[in-house]
């Protein structure tokens, strides 16, 4: 009888438990494809990835390909005005990182958005002219392709041209996103915006875009020069001169990417490729997995209280560490091998309790308001040979400082409100930051963009990202707990609703139907409180099945498409 008992004790457990760690539809499956797979913000610019290696060109001719593209149909964050961040991993293992992140113009100086009293002036750091960094996505696109390329360059960028020039049809979400920017856009652009329209924009739509067209024509023909010299750079010199701008043609001249050793971590018997400084996403997501790895969040349970408690927990120091020590390593010296070191962070996470919530003040002292919607954009690429790509880019906010450029067609970035505008006051997503982050002169500013590979003894096993501001780290954890703890496929772990703590404001962030109402009940006994956000992130994911097929996952929070053959 005690043997039955016990038996049907041990079932219930196990059920509970699957029960937990699968809270997403068990019938859901990614788009496979058997040699290669590209998953982006949208389908259009997928599929011109796809075909490039179609063609024969490899996992960085796709990457590239897809980034001009979306600068042409994704327009809310896809850009050529503004930076990112490439981790990539060759077939044969080894790995290496690009930064292709904007930098603060020369003229910049560290007051430069402060009034006479010390006070942040208005949102001069957000809209406007002098909110721009200078570009660096044609730079990086340029030397990803100069190391790397192996179909002609033409061929990488004539897609995008044809996409500006030709059109394409609108989507619900696209014509959404274009009626969204109309209001700052006619405000801070002194001409008649041709993305700009009397009605609005609505599904059906199609948006031609010849002035953009004309820019990549010449950056397809010019290469590097196409942007940073010659006419695009007259006309953003202009633009510039208009509006009250600092960009000159020296800080485009002398823009130049730079290649980076990426970061290595391990979880749970995986490597953990990730972006270092200046962007904090490597860091962070380093010291987010290793902080959870003491404890069974997978016996935890997807999305359970305890899960739940244990992140929570573990962001917020992390973020607090964020706060304090990162910022552009050319400039600050930066303590990573600090940060990852594993007696560092098992001392940082010791005193974390399953029945105590840590005030953030306990943690470390800071001020921070708000967290605002973020518009960025990332895609993973497999090619057919092995060879993974992981990109995200941005402008910052949606349309980035609203600046179209004039006669050239493409918006330019407000970057500069990434650095820390006043030492201890969040930017526009709640984040604060200190010296480390301060603006000077060329100086890069600090990013949480987390493009991230994953491999084990076994090969490649996973390529991820997402947009997302300062959720971008969480949720490309999640992401990742969602498949090696929780034992999701890649589309579950994409689509599985997902949290957020950033240390300040002290709180958690929660999609809606995140959690059920015994686990917020619980954790609102255990101290937490909670904010509710329709969406957090949009990640764009690859994994690696056992057969040796790949999986897309396209995230279903956008027009978000995974194409495979």
């Amino acid at each position: 009888m005690m043997k039955k008992l016990s038996f049907w004790i041990t079932i219930l457990i196990l059920v509970s438990c699957s029960t937990a760690q699968m809270s997403v539809d068990p019938s859901v499956k990614g788009t496979t494809g058997q040699k290669a797979m590209v998953v982006s913000a949208d389908p259009l610019a997928s599929e011109v990835g796809s075909s490039i290696m179609n063609k024969g060109g490899n996992a960085w001719d796709a990457a590239i390909g897809v980034q001009f593209a979306l600068a042409v149909v994704f327009p809310v964050a896809g850009n050529i005005g503004g930076g990112g961040f490439a981790v990539f991993r060759e077939s044969s293992g080894e790995v290496g990182s690009l930064d292709f992140r904007e930098k603060a113009p020369k003229r910049a100086d560290r007051d430069m958005y402060l009034d006479d009293q010390g006070n942040i002036d208005g949102r001069k750091s957000l809209e406007g002219h002098l909110a721009a960094g200078v570009p660096g996505s044609v730079d990086g696109m340029v030397q990803l392709y100069d190391k790397y390329g192996s179909l002609p360059w033409s061929d990488l960028v004539q897609p995008a041209v044809e996409l500006a020039r030709e059109g394409f049809i609108l989507t619900e979400e696209g014509a959404a996103n274009l009626n969204r920017g109309t209001k700052l856009i006619r405000e801070v652009n002194k001409y008649e915006v041709h993305l700009l329209k009397e009605v609005e924009w609505k599904a059906g739509d199609k948006l031609v875009q010849e002035d953009l067209a004309r820019t990549l024509e010449r950056i397809r023909d010019d290469g590097r020069d196409g942007f940073y010299s010659g006419e695009t750079a007259k006309l953003i010199v202009d633009e510039m001169q208009s509006g009250g701008g600092i960009i000159s043609y020296d800080d485009l001249e002398s823009y130049q990417s730079v290649w980076r050793e990426p970061l290595i971590g391990n979880y749970r018997g995986k490597r953990i490729i990730s972006m270092p400084p200046p962007s904090s996403g490597g860091v962070a997501l380093i010291q987010l997995l290793e902080g959870v790895e003491a404890f069974p969040i997978s016996r935890f349970g997807h999305n359970s209280w305890k899960s739940v408690h244990v992140m929570t927990e573990v962001e917020k120091r992390v973020y607090a560490d964020r706060a304090t020590y990162l910022g552009d390593p050319d400039f600050y010296e930066v303590p990573v091998d600090m940060l990852l070191n594993e007696d560092y962070i098992r001392n940082r996470m010791a005193d974390i309790k399953l029945n105590r919530v840590t005030p953030a003040s306990d943690i470390k002292k800071g001020n921070v308001e708000i967290v605002e919607s973020v518009q960025t954009t990332h895609f993973s690429v497999v090619d057919p040979d092995g060879n993974a790509v992981s990109i995200t880019t941005t402008l910052n906010s949606y349309f980035g400082c609203k600046v179209l450029v004039k006669g050239a067609g493409f918006f330019l970035n407000n970057e500069m409100d990434d650095f820390s505008v006043k030492a201890g006051v969040p930017n526009q997503f709640g984040l604060v930051g200190a010296e480390a982050n301060e603006i000077v002169p060329e100086k890069r500013m600090l990013s949480s963009m987390t493009p991230t590979i994953v491999d084990d003894q076994d090969g490649l096993f996973m390529v991820v990202g997402t947009p997302g501001g300062s959720t971008i780290i969480t949720s490309v954890f999640q992401t990742i707990l969602n498949v090696i703890d929780h034992g999701m496929n890649m589309q579950q772990a994409v689509n599985a609703r997902r949290v957020h703590n950033q240390w300040l404001p002290d709180r958690i962030l929660s999609e809606d139907h995140a959690l059920n109402e015994s686990v917020k009940k619980k954790l609102i006994r255990l101290g937490h409180t909670f904010e509710e956000r329709g969406n957090i992130g949009r990640v764009d994911a690859i994994l690696v099945l056992p057969n040796g097929d790949l999986e897309g996952g396209a995230d279903p929070r956008g027009d978000d498409a995974a194409i495979g053959f």
